[in-house]
Parts: C-alpha cells; sequence; structure tokens
C-alpha cells in the first residue's frame, strides 16, 4: 500500500484534467462516484486528491453533456448510489482530450527539459 502523502503534495485538479480523468476511469466499466475518485487518487500514486464537492459537478456536468450516463444501484458496502459509465459520445471526447493532452504534456516537456535557464546551470 502506498504511504500516505502530505496533503501539501498533492496537486489540484484543473476543471478540464478532472473530466479527462473521470472519462478514463470509466473506460475500465461502470462505476460510483467514490471509486472514481479511489481510482483516480490511487492510479496518480496519491498525488491527485478529488475534491467531493469538484467530482459531483464534473460528473453532472458530463452527464449533461451525454458523455457519461447514470443509473442507481447498489455499492459494495451494500448502499445505493449511482454508477457511472462512458457514452459512445464520451468515448470520442475521450480520445480528442486525451490527445490534446498529449500534445500539450509534450511541448511541456520540450520546454521543460531544456537545461538552458535553469537555476545552478551555466553562467
Amino acid at each position: 500500500m502506498p504511504s500516505q502523502k502530505n496533503a501539501d503534495d498533492r496537486i489540484a485538479l484543473l476543471q478540464g484534467t478532472l473530466d479527462l480523468l473521470i472519462l478514463k476511469t470509466l473506460v475500465q466499466g461502470s462505476c460510483h462516484g467514490q471509486g472514481v475518485a479511489r481510482s483516480i487518487q490511487r492510479q496518480s500514486e496519491e498525488v491527485f486528491f478529488v475534491d467531493h464537492g469538484s467530482l459531483y459537478l464534473a460528473l453532472q456536468r458530463l452527464e449533461d453533456k451525454k458523455w457519461i450516463s447514470a443509473k442507481w444501484g447498489v455499492s459494495e458496502n451494500n448502499r445505493k448510489a449511482r454508477f457511472y459509465s462512458l457514452t459512445p459520445k464520451g468515448r470520442e471526447q475521450l480520445v480528442q482530450k486525451a490527445s490534446e493532452w498529449q500534445r500539450l504534456t509534450r511541448a511541456m516537456g520540450l520546454i521543460l527539459g531544456s537545461s538552458e535557464g535553469l537555476p545552478g546551470e551555466g553562467a
């Protein structure tokens, strides 16, 4: 089990980032909100912490856009919960948004990978 990280070590998620992470999580199958949050936290090695208020607003926004669907079911704790699933439209968005993020992270890597201008480098 990974060690518990200090709250200061966690990184706040931007709105579009959270949407993408939710869509990616739901590729694995239907899941309730708490399960989505735990999956994101676990897969990020405890770096990303999903605030429940932000999570449920994002789930509602994605449902309104028809990127995910929801239905009531019973959780592993035998509690009533909404289970979210990726729709075909959501799958298309996942492909598009993931491609955009890959371009962005590649560009950031190119800039940050350069030692030029880093403190303590050269003179």
